[in-house]
């Protein structure tokens, strides 16, 4: 980090498990992201259900992290979430201090986004919903909306989490929001 940066600010990336989280990060860092990503092995069968997702070898048992210079004074902390239920627990802490969240959402397995939302709507934490797209989408926007019961007020947008560009596009949406919701007199509420 830059000698003169003095803000740190934070957000989150939370979704289920294989919903392209750790690459969502990696391909929006500026730095070589840090990754606990480890190889998945016979242990978690059983206990991690990999249906939709059967070509996936390895998985985040903490957190990935990765950083974006704003400016001279500001710079951004993108955290990535692990997506198995066995490691929700981690989610508190990393929701702390921070400005907002992308939930990205694996159209496979959409239930696996509920427990993100419920969450993030529990704590008052601001988000964004972002669809990754795996090929071709099966369903509208609006259809996900609905199937996710998400209020007009959340943003739900579509993104390549491969692509720098369309990360960057979800990443600015999210600030959009969270100006939005300051404008309105909505500031987030999460945990500090």
């Amino acid at each position: 980090m830059r000698d003169t940066a003095s803000d740190g600010l934070k957000i989150a990336v939370v979704g289920g498990f294989g919903a392209g989280k750790t690459t969502l990060v990696g391909s929006i860092s500026e730095i070589r992201p840090l990754s606990t990503e480890e190889t998945m092995t016979r242990a978690g069968l059983g206990i991690d259900d990999p249906a939709g997702v059967s070509t996936k070898s390895r998985t985040t048992v903490a957190f990935d992290f990765g950083r974006i210079t704003l400016d001279e004074e500001r710079v951004l902390y993108v955290f990535g979430a692990p997506g198995q239920e066995r490691f929700w627990f981690l989610w508190e802490r990393l929701f702390s201090g921070t400005l907002g969240a992308v939930v990205l959402v694996d159209t496979r397995r959409i239930a696996d986004s509920w427990y993100a939302i419920d969450r993030l709507e529990h704590l008052g934490l601001p988000f964004v919903v972002a669809r990754n797209n795996f090929g071709p989408p099966q369903h509208t926007l609006d259809e996900l909306r609905d199937a996710l019961a998400l209020p007009p007020s959340v943003p739900l947008i579509d993104c390549d989490a491969r692509s720098r560009r369309s990360a960057k596009h979800v990443l600015i949406t999210l600030v959009g929001h969270l100006l939005a919701r300051s404008a309105a007199g909505q500031p987030g509420e999460g945990p500090r």
